[in-house]
């Protein structure tokens, strides 16, 4: 076999990796319980790029999923989606800072 760009010979990692883009627009959607179009809006806030594939179809990775999940949340109780997006990054953002806060406490 030939390895895949990650060195696996068989690329049974990917099924680990939350980042590989394993779900395309019509599965993620349906696991959302979103349309399609819903995802595209994600895409156009700039909250969730999904790559493309060889033919130009979006995938979504789970931890994509995760992101789209969140926002559907804020959204089904009222927020807008542009406003939820600007929510989730600000809470990314909250818990990287706080992780490396932690990091630079347990070194010192």
């Amino acid at each position: 076999m030939i390895p895949d760009q990650n060195g696996s010979a068989d690329g049974a990692d990917k099924f680990d990796d939350e980042h590989y883009p394993a779900y395309t627009m019509g599965r993620a959607a349906d696991m959302l319980g979103a349309t399609q179009g819903f995802l595209r809006s994600l895409d156009e806030a700039g909250l969730i790029v999904p790559q493309r594939s060889a033919g130009g179809h979006r995938r979504y990775s789970r931890h994509q999923l995760r992101l789209a999940a969140r926002v559907r949340e804020l959204v089904d109780q009222g927020t807008a989606v542009e406003a939820a997006c600007r929510i989730i990054t600000l809470e990314d953002q909250l818990h990287e800072a706080q992780r490396v806060n932690a990091e630079l406490r347990a070194d010192g």
